[in-house]
């Protein structure tokens, strides 16, 4: 696809998602791989254009320099901090103080360990649409306790699972916890889809998608 149509693809994608204000986002594209600069209001709203950058076919990458701009009375870092931890504190899928939580200049950084990958997105995932915060660090671990052949049976058997995947398209390897995914796939939404379906194995403490998209 030409960089010209894929630009104005990209743009129209994002004039069109109803939680991004696109005039304050810039977009280019060179070889396939998407620029957005500019700025938001929040961080939900960049969240929410880097998703719809993805879900255009033939987004090979993309870059993200977009500023989140707060309003000059944005919660302080301490309240933004206390608000955090009260949201972790009542995710029932979170472990009670297995996380600790940092905030300078409206940026989170989230630490610990937990058992499963779904319990460390799940404390990020609910801090994407809290007032003042500019973006998330998930620097979460996870304690290995399965061994590399069952976590390479389970997730291949996953992706055999799923209709929406090309799962003989991508290569698994294991070591130490440590996922390894190879291989080529159509769209963004599959590799998100494989990725998911690598994190979600019991064991896994890290994944490295090396896969790469094209047709």
């Amino acid at each position: 696809m030409e960089d010209k149509l894929l630009k104005r693809l990209v743009e129209d994608e994002l004039e069109w998602e109803p939680s991004v204000n696109a005039t304050g986002i810039g977009v280019s594209v060179e070889r396939g791989i998407v620029n957005l600069t500019g700025h938001v209001g929040s961080y939900a709203e960049l969240f929410a254009a880097e998703k719809a950058v993805k879900r255009i076919k033939g987004v090979r990458g993309y870059a993200q320099e977009i500023e989140v701009r707060l309003a000059p009375d944005a919660e302080s870092d301490t309240g933004i901090a206390a608000k955090v931890a009260n949201i972790i504190d009542w995710d029932v899928t979170v472990p009670k103080g297995a996380i600790q939580v940092k905030v300078h200049e409206g940026y989170v950084t989230l630490t610990g360990q937990v058992e499963w990958a779904y319990q460390r997105m799940a404390a990020e995932s609910g801090l994407r649409h809290l007032a003042g915060v500019r973006g998330v660090t998930n620097m979460i671990t996870l304690r290995p306790h399965v061994r590399a052949t069952d976590i390479k049976r389970r997730i291949e058997e996953a992706l055999d699972r799923r209709a929406d995947t090309a799962a003989h398209a991508v290569a698994v390897t294991v070591a130490e916890g440590k996922v390894f995914l190879d291989g080529k796939l159509p769209t963004w939404a599959e590799r998100e889809t494989v990725e998911h379906a690598a994190w979600a194995a019991p064991g896994v403490t890290a994944v490295e998608d090396r896969t790469t998209i094209g047709a």
